[in-house]
């Protein structure tokens, strides 16, 4: 059994979008993701279904050409390979749940450019 808190020793960076896997389970990388007002995740894909779930704040999510609007508490499904990215309208924080077969060095290398 592991736990963690995705609300704790929550600092946002004024110049970069920050990454932590909380919890690693036999199914999947549970990963929080901050991101300061204006901040963006750019367009990208990811080879296996996701989950993000708007834990705090506001996002602009786009995927496949539409653009939603996500608040505190909402959740989406997004299929593998769909293009999609993220654009903080307020501090945000975010959890990003991988398959276990996905790496955490690709959302790190998204976030870095």
């Amino acid at each position: 059994m592991n736990t963690a808190s995705f609300n704790k020793e929550v600092e946002f960076d004024d110049n970069r979008v920050k990454t932590k896997v909380l919890i690693e389970t036999t199914f999947s990388k549970e990963i929080r993701i901050l991101l300061k007002q204006g901040q963006m995740m750019k367009e990208h894909k990811a080879p296996y279904p996701i989950l993000v779930h708007i834990l705090d704040g506001v996002i602009e999510f786009g995927a496949a050409g539409t653009i939603h609007l996500m608040k505190t508490g909402d959740i989406i499904s997004i299929d593998a390979n769909i293009p999609h990215n993220l654009n903080a309208m307020e501090n945000s924080i975010v959890r990003l749940t991988l398959s276990k077969l996905d790496k955490f060095e690709r959302v790190k290398e998204v976030v870095n450019g």
